[in-house]
């Protein structure tokens, strides 16, 4: 065994190592996230820039787009007069085209009333008919009402899938259909402003960063101040699409075999992101720990040195002190005064040592007198291989819920008793060492058994152990709604699914409550929370005696159906939530009548035993659930 001298100073000199490791990691933390910080300002300046020209451009474009729209129904109106003026230029191609060249358009397509094209500029696209195509199909409605003139957004036309703008309407006479056709030139240039990749050259970039113009839907590199990469998938260059999840913050990959810190956002169809080098970003925090942490060995060293020489003085010449007036007593010589002045606390220390040596000699007299003072119902049995009878004090019985006569039988024998005993031990109480339960009643064992035979303490827990429950229960229900909270819910499923013959066929269904923010801005939170309360009455109402219901927090709820015979009795139980999600009505109020809404998903058990994922998969399938519900208004 060490000296206390050497132990101090060996563990002096490891929590200084330790304590100055923390701070320096502390402050590398700091000074990196600093760092990322910085960084992610940075690029989000950058983004907003963005997102202004886009805004902009986006501005200008519908302008434009409004202007051409006009222009080419105004175009199909002066066509549709010159014709009706000259039906003769009908039957020419050339002068159809001269009058497209004179008015401006691309095309020009004559239909008779039955939508056929029967006249135009491009013959080959004759006997075409408004069935030809979907983009066709759009003026097919001109067919049943004279009076409507159309302007069709720009989309790829029937025939070559070229980017056109399309207008028709009856002619004056309503003996034809004139629609004419123009290439969007200044709406597509328009266009192309708002594409990321042009938007970097009216950017003013950091030469210690690059960025990226993705489109997200191919995965491909549209635009970069790398122009090598333009083109590339983004996992050529070591980006992943599973990245782009979260974009209020940055992340750490691997860009082009360097690595890098990266913050990406989403601008119009794609996104942007700005990577920069973890070299370079975090090129200062390098030289500032290996600074920081020279001063700290240096100031550490001085004070552990400074402590140990004054740990040594007070406290250790001290203990050595009180050892060997300690040894003196222990010794006999009970006379022995311990007075150690060099501190308050070895002078209390030599207060209360004298204070015990004195109560030592009575110490049997005391422990009697205490014992005989406690309100704690307190029993003691002791026996061995060499006495048949049991000897326990008077509460044995009571805390062991004997009658008198099991008592008598038990006391009588030593084996009985201690079988008796052991079969008490088969009932432990979950999570509270030593404690067991008889009839409702919590007991605390505890034993000594060594070559003189068996000590017992039996000590009366039922009340303790109630108040835990009691609290432990409290703490795992939702107060609301009376089901269990998430954590109460948590520790169920880990119970049950543990032994998976106890599920059988289950299921574990997500729920999301509708509407509660309409009726919570409408009556108030109070209405709220009973709107809340009546779902979580038709949950927890659901099969009831094979489900557990549980408020998952705010407005979510997970339902867990369990010990099905087959599946098909499972399914039928999940598709009566069909009918409950659309037929529910109660009172909030005197005044107030609703419709109880919710959405839900669902995920079978099967032979999958992990909840988690199936906790995962039942909510992405509940937000479905609920797109679908509100596209169906």
């Amino acid at each position: 065994m060490r000296p206390l001298r050497e132990i101090i100073s060996r563990y002096m000199s490891l929590i200084t190592c330790v304590l100055v490791a923390i701070i320096l990691i502390i402050i590398a933390y700091i000074q990196i996230t600093n760092e990322q910080r910085q960084a992610y300002e940075s690029a989000v300046r950058t983004f907003q820039q963005i997102e202004q020209l886009v805004e902009q451009n986006q501005e200008e474009l519908e302008e434009i787009r409004k202007e051409y729209s006009e222009t080419c129904l105004h175009n199909a109106e002066t066509i549709a007069y010159i014709i009706q003026s000259e039906p003769s230029v009908l039957e020419s191609v050339e002068e159809l085209k001269t009058i497209a060249q004179f008015v401006e358009v691309d095309e020009i397509h004559i239909f008779d009333d039955t939508g056929r094209i029967y006249a135009g500029t491009h013959p080959e696209y004759y006997d075409f008919t408004f069935d030809s195509g979907e983009q066709m199909m759009f003026f097919k409605p001109m067919l049943e009402d004279k009076s409507v003139k159309l302007v069709q957004e720009i989309t790829p036309n029937t025939a070559e899938d070229k980017m056109m703008q399309y207008s028709a309407l009856w002619s004056n006479n309503g003996k034809f259909i004139v629609q004419v056709g123009m290439e969007p030139v200044n709406v597509m240039k328009a266009t192309q402003k708002n594409e990321l990749s042009y938007l970097f050259s009216l950017l003013r970039v950091s030469p210690d960063a690059q960025y990226y113009a993705i489109d997200i839907e191919s995965g491909k590199i549209v635009g970069s101040t790398e122009m090598e990469c333009v083109g590339k998938n983004l996992t050529e260059v070591g980006l992943k699409q599973e990245r782009f999840t979260d974009l209020n913050k940055g992340f750490h990959a691997v860009i082009n075999g360097r690595s890098s810190y990266c913050v990406f956002e989403k601008v119009g169809t794609g996104y942007i992101g700005r990577v920069i080098s973890s070299k370079e970003l975090y090129r200062r925090v390098l030289w500032t720990t290996i600074t920081l942490a020279i001063c700290l060995i240096v100031i550490a060293a001085i004070l552990a040195r400074a402590v140990i020489r004054y740990m040594n003085k007070y406290v250790v010449d001290g203990i050595h002190s009180v050892n060997a007036k300690l040894h003196r007593i222990a010794q006999g010589d009970l006379d022995e005064l311990i007075d150690i002045q060099s501190s308050t606390e070895f002078s209390e220390l030599s207060s209360y040592i004298n204070i015990m040596k004195n109560s030592l000699l009575d110490n049997n007299r005391k422990m009697s007198y205490v014992l005989s003072k406690t309100n704690m119902y307190i029993g003691v049995y002791e026996y061995n291989e060499y006495m048949k009878r049991v000897r326990f004090t008077e509460y044995i019985p009571r805390i062991l819920q004997l009658g008198e006569e099991e008592a008598k039988l038990l006391s009588a024998d030593y084996k009985a008793f201690k079988a008796f005993i052991d079969k008490l031990r088969e009932n432990p109480v979950p999570d509270e060492p030593g404690i067991f339960e008889i009839d409702e009643h919590y007991v605390k064992i505890e034993e000594i058994d060594d070559n003189n035979g068996v000590f017992g303490v039996v000590i009366d827990m039922t009340d303790e152990v109630s108040k835990r429950k009691k609290i432990e229960g409290e703490r795992d229900i939702d107060l609301l709604t009376g089901l269990y909270n998430r954590r109460g819910m948590e520790i169920k499923l880990d119970g049950l699914f543990g032994d998976a013959e106890e599920i059988a066929y289950g299921a574990l269904v997500m729920i999301d409550a509708d509407n509660l923010k309409v009726i919570n801005d409408t009556y108030g939170h109070e209405v709220g929370d009973i709107y809340l309360k009546k779902i979580s009455e038709l949950i927890a109402g659901l099969d009831a005696d094979r489900s557990v219901a549980a408020r998952w927090g705010g407005d979510e709820f997970v339902l867990f159906l369990y010990q099905y015979d087959d599946e098909k009795e499972l399914l039928d139980t999940l598709n009566s939530l069909d009918s409950i999600q659309e037929n529910s009505v109660t009172s909030l109020d005197d005044d107030v009548r609703v419709s109880l809404r919710f959405s839900f998903g669902y995920s079978l058990i099967g032979e999958r035993a992990d909840y988690q994922n199936l906790l995962k998969e039942a909510d992405e399938k509940m937000y479905e659930n609920k797109r679908r519900r509100k596209e169906k208004g």
